[in-house]
């Protein structure tokens, strides 16, 4: 039963290091969600029940658990069998409202309790996206996808929302389309008729024996198919697609894995799949458990650090740095768009009262690779590759925060009188908390240096009788010819319409189906104000939601 009233200014808690959750996880943890919701598509809602087993840590017996939910209906709350008083709290934007759970005694430390909560998502859950059939490929069936980061779980239910807390998961979820999540396929049953002709429901159930945070929830429904890309690999994607999809990630995706288990450890989440969304899905990737989302397009500084550390072991140190300063390019055009001084363009970021998705870019990423670069090279290779995989064991399953980050590699090194003392001499203020640009490092230009050459003939060209050929870039990979159209845009006058369109004929950049080079092309193209790129922009814009693509044009 709800309650109506309730004195807010009695909660007293010690001080928790995530700013944007109003859970009180000091108090309370949560070790084992469990989600069973029914996907309903008419009315583009999950419904159903979320329990939660959640430990006391307080030492004083709290009596109140904190939550926290955006916009959802709640229905019922039950503890140990037997219903529950509780409140919403005001709206405190952006985090939403605090789902206040009261208890009729304190509960001892490290005492269990099981809270089963009825709920309903509403039209202004953040979390979740519904296509309509003609938003699909084939135009057939609806699609539904979730997205979650930065603090989005708690608008499908309630939850302790903060990378802070992991919890072991598993997914009931009914649809009438195949289902997806971020845990391990149990199994498909139970299927049930409906009236008046609407298709059937099955039940879809995983785990995740891997604890996670709830940001990493994920769930897809639509009309998925499935195809083997590797001994513990499947791609997930729409039935026209899926022999294309595994065309495209079948010859390099054990590979990745296996050089991945050499630079850190053992692969820990038994199954590494690709779900390739619609082209609508905004984001470039989510790496969700099991499955990682990605985008037809595809086909924070650990992340992008290691996903350069495999590019290395699989394709040389060139392709490594190339790959870098490309990202010293959106770094770069990030910071721009911030302003130098700003907070957002820090490595660490005073996030207290701010929408993180106000502060969502590359900086995180990039800036967080060129500081582990910085200390690759401060250290040595051979030293900090020894460091990777005692750092990821350290902290497996666990959160930490730079600070101990920090810590934790001073205490690897502290034998090693060499490397303590260049570690102890870095500027880790100005590193952690400067805003604007880190120190540039001194990357191999060499894969580079073809793509600025070769600009520089196309700003030239009136002058220098230049004559563009197809095999000027026949041997380059897609990423240099990126490189080059962004030099291309920088020209302090912009190419002709003539040139424009020459340049997008003899390179063959119009009949592209790759969205990155298409997009550069394009913003090229309406640099120069060419009217031939605007209708093809317009349908690319109605074609692929990815924010990247989609903000520039």
């Amino acid at each position: 039963m709800a309650r109506d009233a309730l004195d807010t200014t009695t909660r007293t808690t010690k001080r928790v290091r995530d700013p944007n959750t109003l859970s009180n996880y000091d108090e309370f943890l949560t070790t084992q969600t469990i989600t069973n919701f029914e996907i309903d598509f008419q009315q583009k809602c999950l419904f159903g029940r979320v329990d939660l087993r959640i430990r006391s840590i307080s030492q004083t017996g709290a009596r109140d658990i904190f939550l926290d939910t955006s916009h959802l209906n709640i229905l019922k709350v039950i503890i140990r069998d037997h219903p529950s008083t509780w409140d919403l709290l005001p709206p405190k934007e952006p985090y939403g409202s605090a789902l206040r759970i009261s208890l009729e005694n304190g509960v001892p430390k490290d005492e269990l309790l099981d809270v089963s909560i009825d709920v309903k998502t509403t039209d202004q859950c953040t979390a979740l996206q519904w296509l309509e059939p003609a938003q699909t490929s084939n135009g057939k069936h609806p699609y539904m996808f979730s997205q979650c980061e930065p603090i989005r779980a708690r608008s499908i239910f309630p939850c302790q929302d903060t990378p802070d807390v992991k919890s072991v998961f598993e997914f009931n979820l009914r649809s009438s389309l195949p289902v997806i999540a971020s845990g391990l396929a149990t199994g498909v049953r139970d299927s049930q008729p409906r009236e008046n002709g609407e298709p059937g429901t099955s039940l879809y159930t995983f785990k995740q024996d891997v604890p996670i945070p709830s940001y990493l929830f994920a769930v897809a429904s639509g009309d998925i198919a499935t195809a083997s890309i590797g001994p513990r690999s499947t791609v997930a994607t729409g039935p026209e697609e899926i022999e294309g999809a595994k065309w495209e990630l079948e010859a390099d995706t054990e590979r990745f894995i296996q050089t991945a288990e050499k630079i850190i450890y053992d692969y820990v989440w038994s199954a590494y799949n690709v779900l390739v969304l619609p082209p609508s899905f905004p984001f470039g990737g989510m790496e969700n458990p099991v499955y990682t989302y990605a985008t037809p397009t595809i086909i924070s500084g650990w992340t992008v650090y290691l996903e350069r550390r495999i590019l290395a072991a699989v394709r040389g140190e060139s392709h490594r740095d190339f790959a870098a300063i490309i990202g010293w390019k959106a770094l770069s055009d990030a910071i721009k768009h911030f302003g130098e001084d700003h907070e957002f363009t820090k490595l660490v970021i005073n996030l207290k009262g701010k929408d993180p998705d106000d502060a969502y870019s590359v900086i995180p990423y990039e800036k967080g690779f060129t500081f582990l670069y910085h200390l690759e090279k401060l250290v040595g290779q051979p030293k900090w590759d020894k460091f990777i995989p005692h750092y990821f064991t350290t902290f497996k399953e666990k959160s930490l925060d730079s600070d101990e980050f920090k810590s934790t590699l001073l205490e690897y090194f502290a034998s090693d009188t060499e490397v303590s003392k260049a570690l102890q001499q870095l500027d880790w203020q100005s590193w952690f908390y400067s805003p604007g640009f880190p120190p540039k490092p001194d990357f191999d230009t060499s894969m580079v240096d073809v793509c600025y050459d070769l600009a520089g003939k196309w700003e030239r060209k009136s002058d220098s009788g230049f004559q563009p050929r197809a095999n000027d870039i026949a041997s380059w990979t897609a990423n240099q010819i990126i490189v080059f159209l962004e030099r291309v845009q920088d020209f302090k006058q912009p190419l002709g319409k003539e040139d424009v369109r020459g340049m997008g004929g003899i390179y063959k950049l119009m009949d592209s189906r790759n969205v990155e080079l298409l997009s550069r092309y394009f913003t090229v193209g309406l640099i120069s104000r060419d009217e031939e790129v605007y209708a093809p922009t317009v349908d690319l814009l109605g074609r692929v939601g990815r924010m990247k693509f989609v903000r520039p044009l």
